[in-house]
């Protein structure tokens, strides 16, 4: 049965609630709202079975400080599972130029910026089952106002006059829906701004000798960005790393080859601070590219992650966008004054425009830079790698928005 909507004007303080996504971003804003709005009434939907065990989903997340500073706070970090990074090497392969005395890489350091880590590496899993377990905490405890339906694929989100209709098999009507489901490029469809990059991102784990601990190493070569990002160690005390792998797909240098021969090319290919690749795991690829939405909210809908912007990884910042869009949005509810969801909603847009916008812009650039073909461009990208390891206070603020968002 269809349950009418409370008005704008008379929603707050008992906001209803519709989380649309159990992965990590639809998780942490369900539980911060379970925490921050004591009053509110959250759902939360999901297609998966209660019971089903995502704990030992090996994909990685590279979460950036603040991501990690909030998930804290939620009492849903996973520690054990996790390696911090403290340094971060960003360079380009050769051909290139180099300052007198400068090498064609920037340095980005825990320690220059006072920071315990830059951020941290984690299965997915460990994540997600750690959310999970600290909603149903939150949910067994206030039953009257938190709900999950899981097992319920939701076939249709419609706004309404006031308020917004979720279909799970049973249509309910709620205050606002928060999209949280993304997946990935390929299975999408397509939103507002899309671009086809024409590249393949191979990933998998690499097993390294004479790696440095906590360091991630990002390699511009003339495919596409290759990336080492530091796992825990294995039971057996060798150094891993999760690897990501662009290039392009129409040449694909990768596909043919033996796990022998990528572990040679990847060892001719990174720098010698990476280590050496001794191990390789089976590879998947998933094709790249931009997939993202003009603005957040339309109506009582809001999307965040990768239901609002699919991101090349080049800079490691899809999720870490859809927590900032999360915490953003629960603050507003928060503290809304009186006046209604649309003028909250347009002023989560503005406030979150700036660190959205720059991040889109910033990762579309350097993808679309991989596909230029223009004489002396990876110099020139040398270059400029070369210049802002000359700039602390530039570096500096690289390295903080980064962590942090643009604020």
């Amino acid at each position: 049965m269809t349950m009418p909507a409370p008005s704008a004007a008379s929603a707050p303080p008992g906001w209803r609630l519709a989380v649309i996504g159990a992965g990590p971003a639809g998780l942490a804003l369900a539980l911060q709202a379970a925490r921050q709005l004591p009053t509110a009434d959250v759902t939360l939907f999901d297609a998966r079975p209660t019971d089903k065990d995502v704990s030992g989903d090996p994909r990685t997340l590279a979460l950036a400080l603040g991501s990690v500073q909030l998930l804290r706070q939620l009492g849903a970090w996973p520690g054990a599972a996790a390696q911090a990074i403290t340094e971060v090497v960003v360079s380009q392969a050769p051909p290139t130029f180099n300052l007198p005395g400068g090498a064609a890489e920037v340095r980005l350091r825990a320690a220059d910026e006072d920071v315990e880590m830059l951020g941290a590496v984690l299965p997915y899993g460990a994540l997600v089952s750690c959310l999970q377990q600290a909603w149903q905490v939150a949910e067994q405890a206030a039953p009257h106002r938190l709900h999950s339906r899981f097992g319920q694929p939701v076939v249709d989100v419609r706004n309404l006059g006031h308020g917004v209709e979720v279909d799970a098999g049973i249509a309910d009507s709620f205050d606002l829906a928060v999209v949280a489901e993304g997946g990935v490029f390929a299975d999408q469809s397509r939103k507002s701004l899309t671009h086809d990059y024409g590249q393949t991102a191979w990933v998998g784990t690499a097993t390294l000798a004479g790696a440095t601990p906590g360091l991630a190493v990002e390699r511009f070569t003339r495919q596409g960005p290759l990336a080492l990002l530091p796992l825990a160690p294995a039971a057996d005390g060798q150094a891993r790393a999760a690897m990501v792998w662009c290039v392009t797909s129409a040449d694909d240098p990768v596909a043919a080859l033996t796990a022998a021969q990528r572990i040679a090319v990847l060892n001719t290919l990174l720098p010698a601070v990476a280590g050496t690749v001794v191990g390789l795991s089976a590879l998947k690829q998933f094709p790249l590219g931009l997939n993202a939405e003009r603005t957040l909210t339309d109506g009582a809908i809001v999307r965040i992650g990768n239901a609002a912007q699919t991101l090349h990884p080049v800079a490691g910042q899809g999720l870490n966008l859809g927590l900032r869009d999360a915490a953003a949005l629960v603050q507003a509810l928060r503290d809304a004054p009186p006046g209604g969801l649309p003028a909250l909603l347009r002023r989560l847009e503005w406030q979150r425009g700036p660190d959205r916008w720059s991040m889109i812009a910033a990762t579309d650039f350097l993808a679309r830079s991989f596909t230029w073909r223009w004489p002396g461009l990876p110099a020139a990208r040398g270059l400029g790698l070369a210049l802002l390891q000359a700039l602390p206070a530039v570096k500096s603020a690289l390295a903080r928005q980064m962590m942090f968002g643009r604020r």
